[in-house]
């Protein structure tokens, strides 16, 4: 029997036998995937409307003061309070429910980016519409993982936690993909100038839309929180107040994961033109192949920790990172064949950490506060070590020491390494609903 007759037979664990696996699934992978569509289209797009909300000498200081928020207050304060407030609601009001408010968070925000009025029409109106629409996102970001990660691994049926688990960075990858084609395509069909004055309000408006696509189908998908969790309401904090440990374990999981798939996925192209010339538009090629590459490779991370378990392959990934790290990142030179083989040699040790990482923190936490236990922690640790990674490697290159960047990662790699030692076999046990 397939893999997907198996998602689609599967019975729950009292035996009731749900709507579907398959629509379950296709609930978090969607919307995850145009939510991913709608953060990254702003980093790729960025470039033709920056001028238009961020003028260069509007005369105004609140302009460039208005921008460094918005950097700030996304990347770094936003996913975790977005984490710890949608993981509440999805522990008190249901996975569901909250799945449903980050997609109209994300919606929201990318349709009022692609409606936001020039400086020149609104003055500073304009970036702080733009700062509004980008604190929406960065809540529903740090959400998202939170909700979509519970939904996902309570949707799954036995022996399939890692399977469904590895779904999660699909559609990040697929929603990254989407991101860049959208946008290199419009870049194809409009000059330069029609890009800087609407063409880029159409990639926003297309994420708009797909997420009225991801809403109508998360709407129909079965929610996963038992009767017994309904009636319960944890508190705000409750997680980290009665679960410490299992929150500083979230933090360690995550480090040596998120700094190496931020590295690898995000990072690699520019350290590579930065550090050894390689050009620009090949560096580009080089990061798609790998992404799909990279994307093919979950569900076979995710279907071999369901037979062999989550930390034979937590601890290949990070001790793999540890030890390769630098010796990988000082093979990229400015040959297309050399960077496509280091990040697809490194996307193979990473997927030991993202095909399960989604088993792993569900695993962690109780049913009554696995939400919020994993969504704060867990975006906490992403916007500092992951989402830094691009500019702690910038920095090192600046002041002449671009040689200890991959030492950095190695020693966050080694850190979860560590931790991943003593974490208990959790993909055998049953999960508790």
């Amino acid at each position: 029997m397939s893999s997907a007759e198996h998602i689609a037979q599967d019975r729950a664990p009292d035996g009731v036998r749900p709507p579907s696996r398959l629509r379950q699934l296709a609930a978090a992978s969607i919307g995850n995937a145009v939510e991913w569509y709608d953060w990254y289209a702003y980093s790729f797009l960025a470039v033709y409307f920056a001028g238009q909300i961020f003028p260069e000498g509007a005369g105004n200081s609140l302009v460039p003061l208005l921008s460094t928020f918005a950097v700030f207050a996304v990347g770094f304060f936003m996913r975790p309070v977005g984490g710890l407030l949608l993981g509440v609601v999805a522990d008190r009001r249901g996975r569901r429910t909250a799945l449903t408010l980050t997609i109209l968070l994300m919606g929201g925000g990318s349709l009022l980016v692609a409606l936001t009025p020039t400086y020149a029409a609104t003055g500073v109106l304009a970036p702080l519409i733009l700062v509004v629409a980008r604190l929406a996102q960065g809540l529903s970001v740090g959400g998202e993982f939170a909700a979509s990660t519970t939904f996902l691994v309570e949707s799954a049926g036995p022996g399939r936690r890692g399977l469904f688990s590895s779904f999660q960075y699909v559609s990040t990858t697929v929603g990254q993909l989407l991101a860049s084609g959208t946008a290199a395509l419009l870049a194809a069909l409009l000059t330069e100038q029609q890009m800087g004055e609407w063409g880029w309000r159409v990639a926003f408006l297309v994420g708009a839309l797909l997420s009225l696509l991801g809403l109508w189908i998360r709407r129909g998908a079965q929610e996963t929180r038992s009767e017994q969790q309904a009636a319960d309401r944890p508190g705000l904090f409750e997680a980290l107040r009665r679960h410490p440990r299992q929150s500083l374990l979230i933090c360690g999981i995550t480090a040596g994961g998120t700094i190496a798939y931020y590295t690898w996925t995000t990072y690699l192209p520019t350290y590579a033109q930065v550090n050894a010339g390689f050009d620009k538009g090949d560096s580009l090629t080089v990061g798609t192949l790998s992404l799909v590459f990279f994307a093919l490779l979950q569900p076979l991370g995710g279907m071999l920790s369901d037979r062999i378990g989550r930390k034979p392959l937590l601890l290949g990934f990070s001790l793999g990172f540890a030890v390769l790290a630098v010796p990988l990142l000082h093979l990229v030179t400015d040959s297309f064949v050399s960077l496509l083989l280091v990040q697809c040699a490194g996307m193979v040790l990473l997927t030991g950490y993202t095909a399960v990482a989604a088993a792993v923190n569900a695993e962690v936490f109780p049913a009554r506060v696995r939400a919020a236990g994993i969504g704060f922690p867990y975006s906490l640790t992403v916007a500092l070590f992951g989402g830094t990674a691009p500019y702690v490697g910038t920095w090192f290159k600046q002041a002449g020491h671009a040689d200890l960047f991959p030492w950095y990662v190695a020693a966050l790699c080694l850190v979860s390494f560590l931790v991943y030692l003593t974490l208990p076999e959790t993909s055998r046990q049953k999960l508790e609903r």
